[in-house]
């Protein structure tokens, strides 16, 4: 009997070896081929960048000279912040010789460091700053070749609010006059009422311009509660990522990783004390998809975005796209969704030159799944879905067609 029972649980070991669970070991992207970022300065600690690292980011943030180093070993890279020229007056800049000599220190300590991505140089000018912006940056790229200015914009606002009075010339006087080699813009359009329509806009202005100028584009997203903003969520969190990826946004930034001491702010994703917040593990969640899609989001040109069935200003309705007919909620049977509840959709449509066609759908409401079918204006063979948990391509078919709240899918149509 006794041996029974060993071999019982021996078998049952075992059985439960072979049927364990594998979790899928996904290569994090290189900044170059899709930026992940922790917005604000970065820590000096070991322990918190192996944390930022842990969360699936590639960029630290804006660091010091003296953690550079630091960086390095956790296995990231940073926008070196340096005291004379991040803090440059741009109203009024040094002159030129005093800026060569600024850039040549900085070149001579960082301008073969793998760790330093770029430079820090301003957050959100005005518009009659890029001119001198531009001056410094071109001779940035002289003295430290490869190394990326970073220069971040305002967001979208309706109507003329003091910080420009055309948005989509604001954005080209940053690409005009500095030459910036990625876009990047903060906008946080989460309240109460959901997600803000000036949210897209921004992205539309964005997307439009950077592909007459062949320029890749960077969101800085919400992910720490503040003013009137919502809490971060799974919810909230996928919807501004898979928003930017269906906008064919190269890069996702993080306002703010440290939650800040002041004012209402809460829920970033490490707290006041220091502590690991749910916020976290939901960034975790949503750098672990990115990294799994940035090898096929790399290789993709956005061709189309468009919104069904309401749609943003500045916005495209699903009727002008050359690819879908129409996409609609598939009807609840079970209860899930309330009948007064109406889907809304996000399509981003692009193209490989060797793949064919893909497309990314989003899941617009940030309270309810939905199901949906999709009708297609050509005649399609085969549909399949790249899996956010591996990056490999499987059939479209059973319960793939239901979308989170804020979630999204990404589609190989041939």
């Amino acid at each position: 009997m006794k041996r029974l029972l060993v071999l019982f649980a021996l078998e049952f070991l075992l059985l439960g070896h072979s049927h364990a669970q594998q979790f899928p070991h996904i290569q994090p992207a290189m900044p170059g081929d899709f930026a992940i970022m922790a917005w604000d300065n970065a820590p000096s600690d070991s322990a918190l960048l192996e944390g930022i690292k842990d969360a699936g980011m590639n960029i630290a943030g804006f660091c010091k000279a003296e953690d550079v180093d630091r960086i390095q070993a956790a296995g990231l890279t940073c926008f070196l912040q340096d005291p004379q020229l991040s803090n440059y007056n741009w109203d009024a800049p040094p002159a030129e010789e005093s800026v060569r000599k600024d850039v040549g220190a900085l070149a001579h300590s960082f301008g073969d460091n793998p760790a330093v991505l770029g430079v820090f140089l301003t957050d959100e000018p005005r518009i009659h700053q890029m001119p001198a912006i531009g001056r410094v940056v071109q001779l940035l790229r002289e003295a430290m070749p490869g190394k990326l200015p970073y220069v971040n914009l305002f967001p979208y606002r309706e109507g003329e609010v003091g910080w420009y009075t055309n948005y989509e010339d604001y954005v080209n006087s940053l690409i005009k006059a500095v030459h910036e080699p990625f876009l990047s813009f903060d906008n946080y359009s989460l309240s109460y009422e959901g997600m803000g329509d000036e949210f897209f806009t921004n992205l539309e202005i964005v997307r439009k311009t950077g592909l007459e100028s062949k320029t890749p584009f960077w969101s800085c997203i919400q992910a720490v509660a503040h003013f009137g903003y919502l809490v971060p969520s799974d919810a909230t969190l996928h919807l501004q990522v898979y928003s930017t990826l269906a906008y064919g946004g190269r890069g996702i930034q993080y306002f703010t990783y440290f939650t800040p001491q002041r004012g209402n702010y809460r829920m970033g994703a490490i707290d006041q004390f220091g502590h690991r917040t749910p916020t976290w593990d939901a960034l975790r969640r949503i750098n672990g998809e990115i990294n799994a899609l940035a090898p096929t989001l790399a290789k993709l040109r956005s061709t189309g975005v468009y919104h069904y069935p309401d749609v943003p200003k500045h916005g495209r309705p699903l009727s002008e796209s050359g690819l879908v007919r129409w996409i609609s909620m598939v009807k609840d049977e079970d209860g899930y969704v309330p009948p007064s509840v109406e889907a809304r959709f996000l399509i981003g449509e692009f193209e490989n030159e060797n793949r064919g066609t893909y497309m990314m759908i989003v899941n617009k409401d940030l309270t309810y799944s939905f199901r949906f079918d999709i009708e297609f204006k050509r005649k399609v063979h085969r549909i399949l879905r790249i899996n956010p948990y591996t990056g490999q391509e499987e059939p479209f078919t059973g319960e793939q067609n239901w979308l989170a709240p804020g979630g999204g899918i990404l589609l190989r149509i041939e």
